[in-house]
C-alpha cells in the first residue's frame, strides 16, 4: 500500500462494499483518531457475509436469533479486516462512518466526527490473527501519511462501560511501531 492508493478517501487496494450508513464530516474536521473495533456476526462466528450485509442494511434477521436484537441498527465502519487479512472498505475516509456511537476521546465528544473506524473480525474471547495485525499496521501506516491521525484507541476507550471491543485479547503492543499514541 502507498499513499497514492487513496483517492477520494477510498483505498484502491481494498475490496469496496459501499454502505449507506454515513454522512459528511463537520466542515473543516479531518480525522485525527483511529478507532479499533471487533465484530463477529453472529457472535464468535467468522467467515460469513453477515457483517457486510449488516453494514449494508440487508441482514437477513431470520438467519440467526441474535440478529433480531440488531435488526433496526444503522451502523458502518470505514474498514473491516477479516481473519485472513482481507481488507474491505465501506465508507470513504473523507466521510463520517457510523461506528463510534455515543463516545468521547480526550474531552472531544462525537468521535465519529474526527475518527476513522476499523473493524477486526473477532471478539473479546479469542486472539486476533497475525494477518489481521499485519493488515492493520499496513493500513494505519497509509492512513497516517494521508490524514492527520495522532491517536489510536479501542471502542472500549472512547465508550467505556458501554463497549468492550476490541477486547482483552487485542495486543496493543503489536501497534507500537506506528506513529500514533496508544491508549494504554
Amino acid at each position: 500500500m502507498s499513499q497514492a492508493e487513496i483517492g477520494g478517501g477510498w483505498l484502491a487496494s481494498a475490496r469496496r462494499e459501499s454502505s449507506p450508513n454515513f454522512d459528511a464530516r463537520p466542515a473543516g474536521v479531518e480525522p485525527s483518531l483511529l478507532v479499533v473495533h471487533a465484530i463477529s456476526l453472529p457472535p464468535d462466528v467468522f467467515g460469513s457475509d453477515d457483517i457486510l450485509d449488516f453494514f449494508a442494511n440487508r441482514l437477513q434477521v431470520e438467519r440467526h436469533p441474535y440478529f433480531a436484537g440488531i435488526r433496526d441498527l444503522r451502523v458502518s465502519a470505514h474498514f473491516l479486516i477479516r481473519r485472513d487479512g482481507e481488507l474491505i472498505q465501506f465508507v470513504s475516509c473523507d466521510d463520517r462512518a457510523w461506528h463510534a456511537g455515543v463516545s468521547c476521546w480526550q474531552g472531544r465528544e462525537r468521535c465519529n466526527d474526527f475518527s476513522i473506524g476499523v473493524e477486526l473480525e473477532g471478539g473479546d474471547t479469542m486472539p486476533f490473527e497475525d494477518a489481521q495485525y499485519f493488515r492493520l499496521r499496513e493500513l494505519a501506516g497509509v492512513l497516517c501519511r494521508h490524514y492527520p491521525l495522532v491517536d489510536v484507541a479501542g471502542h472500549c476507550d472512547i465508550a467505556p462501560g458501554r463497549k468492550t471491543d476490541p477486547g482483552p485479547r487485542f495486543d496493543w503492543a503489536r501497534l507500537s511501531l506506528l506513529p500514533l499514541r496508544l491508549p494504554r
